[in-house]
């Protein structure tokens, strides 16, 4: 009979393995070429995974919340559509020589480990960089149930490498000063907290877990300094009310003011090259593609941050087509894993909730993110050739968080000025 095995896709550049969140179809069951076989979940986003055979499925080599190296064979189907008469082999049993050995691995360290799962990636990492057990078990991990993802340990290695005392083997009487506040993620009480009157409890949804872990590591990782300003957006908004009819009539796009912005953003960042970076221990990471974040509500109220890879490439029309593609994306639940992958700058919109400005967390391992307000008409002191005039503009609040350790006062709050005085200088009689 024909078996084809069907394997862990590889979802994005940067993603080696993925959790097993639902299967959708069980042993003997009849599954159809790019019928969807099960969910799966990154750091990021979730994901559905298609059958890539037709027949009668004969094993599932994984259970639900099992994390799979990406290649890992993780299901088989009997393409002539026989039903398997044997029972399905015990889920946890990996087919390919290469994922047996690392299920093999990753089961000796969970034995001695307690219920702390670590995938077969994380182990390497951690045998390569030689974290003992104990070190990984202290990692705090954003993935799914507290487990530490690629990113969490080589983030933990990064810091290790520029402070080693801080990753020293314990010693018998350690003291306060070996403490290592950048590394440990604060962690609940030990004491669960008591509570009386009329309260309910909601557990959070995976997704804002992986939210909460990460604001937190963002906040013990950068040491946070937030610069303010605003800008007269006003001929931006009235060409834009006045051309957005036409704009949509002659490239099938609406433009709304976020590609407008993220023009401006762009302009500003090559004249600021450090604000596109990141850190790895004290070596600075400046990087020469500008891939810009966009803050994003999903529909059940969490935050995403898909990026538009190249900005720099693109135009108003192409920074358009991005802003909708990815905006609609994310609304219908269809952003793809890569959608949020390779950041090197967000920006958030406050103002879409009616904030005039806001105190952003930079999105690791960024070092800086850009907030907007809402845009208010508010009388304004105009300087013209007859003197000072009153006059009545579309005024808008920005700032920016930025990571001290690298961005210092005068570049962020002298980047933060330069977009200000980029979207002043819209031209009103731009060409559509």
């Amino acid at each position: 009979m024909a078996i084809v095995d069907v394997v862990m896709p590889k979802m994005g550049e940067s993603i080696m393995e993925a959790t097993v969140l639902k299967w959708h179809k069980q042993v003997g069951d009849t599954v159809k070429m790019d019928e969807t076989l099960l969910d799966i979940a990154t750091d990021k986003v979730d994901s559905e995974v298609p059958s890539t055979g037709a027949g009668v499925i004969t094993e599932l080599l994984y259970k639900e919340n099992d994390v799979v190296p990406v290649g890992a064979v993780i299901a088989r189907i009997n393409a002539g559509g026989a039903v398997a008469a044997a029972p399905a082999p015990s889920p946890v049993v990996a087919a390919a020589p290469v994922a047996a050995a690392a299920v093999a691995v990753a089961a000796t360290h969970q034995a001695s480990s307690g219920a702390r799962f670590y995938s077969p990636l994380v182990l390497n990492i951690a045998g390569t960089e030689g974290i003992s057990m104990t070190e990984l078990e202290n990692i705090p991990g954003t993935g799914n149930e507290g487990r530490v993802t690629k990113k969490d340990i080589l983030a933990y290695v990064a810091n290790r490498a520029a402070a080693p005392v801080v990753v020293a083997a314990p010693q018998p009487a350690p003291t306060p000063a070996a403490a290592a506040p950048v590394v440990a993620a604060p962690k609940p009480a030990a004491a669960p907290m008591v509570v009386s009157g009329n309260v309910e409890i909601i557990e959070m949804d995976r997704m804002r877990k992986l939210i909460a872990d990460h604001m937190v590591r963002s906040k013990a990782t950068s040491p946070h300094v937030t610069s303010f300003t605003e800008a007269d957006v006003t001929n931006i908004v009235k060409w834009r009310d006045r051309n957005k009819g036409q704009f949509e009539k002659k490239y099938g796009e609406k433009i709304t003011y976020t590609p407008i912005f993220f023009e401006a953003i762009v302009n500003c960042i090559r004249k600021f090259p450090m604000i596109n970076s990141s850190l790895d221990g004290y070596n600075i990471i400046m990087k020469k593609d500008i891939n810009l974040g966009m803050a994003t509500a999903l529909p059940s109220g969490n935050l995403i941050v898909p990026v538009i890879k190249s900005a720099e490439t693109k135009n108003l029309l192409g920074l358009t087509k991005d802003v909708n593609a990815l905006a609609n994306a994310a609304r219908n639940n269809k952003l793809k894993a890569d959608d949020t992958q390779g950041g090197t700058f967000t920006v958030t919109n406050v103002g879409t909730f009616g904030s005039l400005m806001g105190t952003p967390i930079i999105n690791q391992p960024q070092v800086a993110i850009l907030a907007v307000g809402a845009i208010k008409k508010r009388p304004m002191v105009l300087e013209t050739e007859d003197g000072d005039v009153i006059a009545i503009r579309h005024m808008m609040y920005l700032s920016m968080s930025y990571d001290h350790r690298i961005i210092d006062g005068s570049i962020g709050a002298s980047f933060l000025s330069a977009v200000a005085k980029e979207l002043e200088a819209f031209d009103p009689n731009r060409e559509v």
